[in-house]
């Protein structure tokens, strides 16, 4: 038998700690699960844990991740689904997750109970947290959007469905939070219903770029990106594709919008999530992409899925090929893509709406 790798063993190591921490933290909960007990349904050390997990929390996290990204086969809405449908399938997806009245304690349903607490008692949790929110509520907006396209207005701003969408989520985290604490108290087929009527909500919403934006600088470079895994669409990403690559630290995620309002239709919108912390936030920014991600794949036929792309970039490496060779929670950059060829890069506030109208400014001739 051939000798494993130094990667093969560690990657071995860390799916053994993994499903050990999975089932201390079904049996005791986050807060009396404990390192040492992880360790020895390991069978390991307790520093072959922490080798692979800065603390309890980064591993609570990596387990709630690797679960939301294992939710089994599904087949896509259909079609002709309305908004109305739509909506309903989303919050069904969702509610069908809860724990009810009668779920046993130890039931992986409950696993999840102590994330947020444990966003609410470390502030640099909570940043990242409230930037992935914004962009849940930014994909399912796109997807109502492609579904049913809102009205417009002459003179009036682009119309869009983002601040629906945050009341959608709204109801469904309330229902999370409320089933973590009281089981029981909160009826699924009231939250469908609930969702479903919201699609009849009209809230004036609107987007308007920015008044003022630095131009980006004007570059002719090789776009050379390494592989990439699209978690909205939970398939591999093409990087090559023309359009606009914006890396974002976890703090600049709202950005998001503006990248994909600023990008002409058709063209490719890429977000490339990077963090300081990775072994820890990298974890979070996954788990709550790939809960959200699967309702959506679920309750939208394809046609409706969003356009953006979303790659976690825990490496760094998508980043680097993009000219950002240090990153943190505070990165913002973004790049313009064409035939290959990195044609505009801006850096900082407004850096996707430099990008992605530098590129569509004809680049002066020169004669002499």
């Amino acid at each position: 038998m051939a000798r494993l790798s130094r990667a093969e063993t560690q990657q071995r190591t860390r799916g053994r700690v993994l499903v050990a921490a999975r089932a201390e933290f079904a049996e005791f909960g986050f807060r009396a699960a404990r390192i040492d007990a992880i360790a020895e349904r390991a069978a390991l050390t307790r520093g072959a844990v922490y080798s692979n997990f800065p603390g309890k929390r980064a591993l609570y996290l990596a387990v709630l991740a690797e679960l939301a990204e294992c939710p089994g086969e599904f087949v896509s809405a259909p079609p002709g689904t309305t908004m109305r449908e739509a909506l309903g399938a989303l919050a069904r997806a969702w509610v069908a997750r809860l724990p009810h009245a009668d779920t046993d304690p130890h039931d992986l349903a409950r696993l999840g109970s102590d994330l947020i607490p444990e966003v609410l008692a470390d502030e640099r949790m909570r940043l990242p947290y409230h930037q992935l929110m914004n962009l849940d509520a930014l994909l399912v907006a796109l997807a109502l959007e492609r579904l049913e396209p809102p009205e417009t207005e002459p003179g009036v701003p682009p119309a869009r469905r983002v601040r629906l969408a945050e009341t959608v989520l709204t109801a469904l985290h309330g229902a999370s939070h409320m089933a973590a604490v009281a089981p029981g108290f909160v009826e699924p087929f009231d939250i469908v219903t609930v969702c479903e009527r919201l699609a009849g909500l009209r809230l004036g919403d609107w987007w308007s770029p920015p008044a003022v934006v630095a131009p980006a600088h004007r570059v002719d470079e090789r776009w050379a990106p390494p592989p990439a895994f699209d978690l909205v669409r939970a398939e591999p990403a093409d990087l090559l594709d023309d359009g606009l690559v914006a890396v974002l630290g976890l703090h600049r995620l709202a950005a998001a919008e503006q990248a994909v309002r600023s990008t002409p239709p058709g063209a490719a919108v890429t977000v490339v999530m990077v963090t300081g912390d990775p072994r820890e936030l990298t974890p979070l920014a996954r788990l709550i992409l790939a809960e959200l991600c699967d309702c959506l794949r679920r309750a939208f036929p394809r046609a409706a899925w969003p356009r953006l792309r979303v790659v976690c970039d825990e490496s760094g490496a998508v980043a680097a090929a993009a000219g950002v060779s240090a990153v943190s929670d505070a990165t913002e950059t973004a790049i313009r893509i064409d035939a290959g060829r990195i044609l505009a890069r801006a850096d900082g506030a407004d850096a996707c709406h430099a990008a992605a109208s530098t590129a569509r400014t004809p680049t002066p001739s020169v004669t002499g």
